[in-house]
């Protein structure tokens, strides 16, 4: 840990993730948070002499104007980027610390975290543990599809649906419909899949939480699986994790996407029948899904508390 009170730098403070970082650490008496006026904030000089400040800075920026922003880094700076741009980098830790000892090691070790996609996180956490544990062959095709609250795409959705009250935002919408989303890249690097998932994400009116699914039929796993034995294996998997556990099948017989909403926790559901398999990652976009993420990530690079600033 460093001698003093770290200091950290949100660039990009104004948009959806920034903001909630901010929410997050003003308030912490284990960091030093460095504010720019917002009228500096599209500064450059002004953004590159805070960002000579930090110990650590978050880019909340879109993914050109966070590999510009790299450029104005001291070399020696700690850097989360919660953009898309290094996601698929190697010389970029992937800031998912319960996927592995090797992945917290990364992190922890690492100058440049890049934070997960939203969708990404819960395709991956489900995903990933399958390829490793050899129960999945990672050229099989996935299919899977995500619902997220509309905050997911930042302030102009918000405003779509909070100030234009348009008809068509009042039903679910599939989006990415081209099938290339840009989180799948990050999707497949991460469990090493050989085959491109059909990934379908799904906006609805409602703010936060996510929801995003996965259904096999049995013949898909290297082994006999069942809904029981899954969730043993989810729950021994992640038992160490300080945000996600698996979950019980829930008593209503539903799963709500905004469940948990507000936290930077994530459940791993797992339900179906004798011959299919339903498994799916609940959590909050805005949450394990961003800025809880990254607030996770910072707790590593700098030594603090793992879960100082979380809502667990």
């Amino acid at each position: 840990m460093l001698e003093s009170r770290p200091k950290v730098y949100v660039d990009g403070q104004a948009g959806t993730t920034g903001l909630q970082i901010i929410s997050r650490l003003k308030d912490r008496d284990d960091i030093e948070l460095l504010l720019l006026d917002d009228k500096l904030r599209h500064d450059d000089k002004a953004r590159k002499e805070m960002m000579k400040k930090a110990d650590l800075i978050f880019l909340c920026l879109p993914d050109q104007a966070a590999i510009d922003a790299v450029k104005l880094c001291d070399p020696s700076t700690k850097i989360i980027d919660a953009s898309t741009a290094h996601r698929t980098n190697p010389d970029w830790a992937y800031g998912f610390p319960e996927l592995s000892e090797n992945h917290k090691k990364k992190i922890i070790n690492s100058r440049l975290v890049a934070n997960p996609g939203c969708h990404a996180s819960g395709f991956i956490a489900m995903v990933y543990p399958l390829i490793a544990s050899g129960l999945l062959d990672p050229s099989t095709t996935i299919t899977s599809w995500s619902l997220t609250g509309y905050t997911g795409g930042g302030k102009k959705m918000i405003h779509e649906f909070e100030e234009e009250k348009k008809l068509c935002n009042e039903a679910p919408a599939w989006y990415g419909l081209n099938l290339m989303h840009k989180h799948i890249p990050e999707m497949m690097n991460e469990c090493s899949l050989k085959t491109r998932p059909l990934f379908v994400p799904i906006v609805d009116d409602y703010p936060c939480g996510m929801l995003t699914g996965i259904a096999f039929n049995k013949e898909a796993f290297s082994k006999e699986v069942s809904p029981e034995f899954l969730r043993k294996f989810f729950s021994d998997f992640y038992r160490d994790a300080l945000t996600i556990k698996a979950a019980d099948e829930p008593d209503s017989g539903r799963l709500e996407a905004n469940r948990l909403a507000h936290t930077d926790l994530m459940e791993i559901h797992v339900n179906g029948n004798e011959d299919q398999i339903l498994i799916s990652a609940l959590f909050d976009n805005l949450g394990k899904g961003a800025s809880g993420a990254a607030v996770e990530n910072m707790n590593l690079m700098l030594g603090l508390k793992p879960e100082a600033g979380l809502n667990l």
